[in-house]
């Protein structure tokens, strides 16, 4: 049976803009569209046994491969184009027996200045690394989420941030990376504490870069919403290629 989506009690809205300040930032452009494009180099064996296995997921190396929980049966995999560069594409794989399928994919943007393996807060780059996904809300009404869904005015974007940013967050699946599970997307509190950055999301493209979440298409984050399912264990694994792949 599916499991639908619950609504909850959201946030102070005082620590809302604490939250959205460290997700969409002042609303500044830093990167720009498009889809990011791979190829392999003939030589890169690694890469290309990755590639051809069905039971791994393509271009992650053993290193974040290692940490994807063995429960886990869907992958949402964020391939950033370079270390320093907002261009992304999204991928969803689901797992069935043994063996990782592609799902769908769309263009997506990460941080304005790219990725890091040591986010700190403001610095404007995505966290590398596999993250658990838990909770999800938005401004709007749930669209069939198998998440817990939590829908909440206070996640509306600030209006004086460019137009193109308003809708931001009209729906956001939260990755886990220093939040606490089972709570709204923008519950403020940080386990690792605040220099180490939080309120990492998925959430809707404006055209370029963000402050340290992932962008992608209002159609993405829809499908995603309905698609990834508590019962099978969704994660993110996120970072650049060549960390991806490492």
């Amino acid at each position: 049976m599916r499991i639908a989506g619950v609504v909850r009690t959201a946030a102070a809205a005082a620590a809302c803009s604490v939250v959205l300040t460290s997700c969409g930032g002042s609303g500044d452009d830093g990167g720009d569209g498009g889809d990011a494009a791979h190829s392999a180099h003939g030589g890169d064996r690694g890469a290309a046994r990755t590639a051809a296995d069905p039971e791994r997921i393509p271009g992650v190396g053993d290193r974040l491969r290692s940490r994807i929980p063995k429960e886990a049966r869907q992958v949402v995999a964020v391939y950033g184009e370079g270390e320093d560069s907002a261009k992304a594409t999204v991928v969803l794989y689901s797992k069935a027996g043994a063996t990782w399928k592609k799902t769908r994919s769309w263009p997506a943007h990460n941080g304005k200045k790219g990725w890091t393996p040591d986010h700190r807060e403001g610095d404007k780059r995505s966290p590398v690394g596999v993250f658990t996904l838990s909770d999800a809300g938005g401004v709007v009404a749930d669209p069939g989420a198998r998440l817990p869904y939590t829908r909440t005015a206070s996640l509306q974007a600030p209006h004086y941030w460019p137009k193109t940013h308003w809708h931001d967050f009209d729906y956001v699946i939260a990755i886990d990376y220093n939040r606490v599970k089972g709570t709204p997307p923008n519950d403020p509190t940080r386990p690792q504490g605040q220099s180490k950055g939080g309120s990492i999301w998925l959430h809707m493209d404006h055209g370029s870069g963000t402050s340290g979440c992932v962008s992608l298409s209002k159609s993405g984050m829809e499908y995603l919403l309905r698609t990834l399912d508590p019962r099978r264990h969704p994660v993110v694994v996120m970072g650049d290629r060549a960390a991806l792949k490492a």
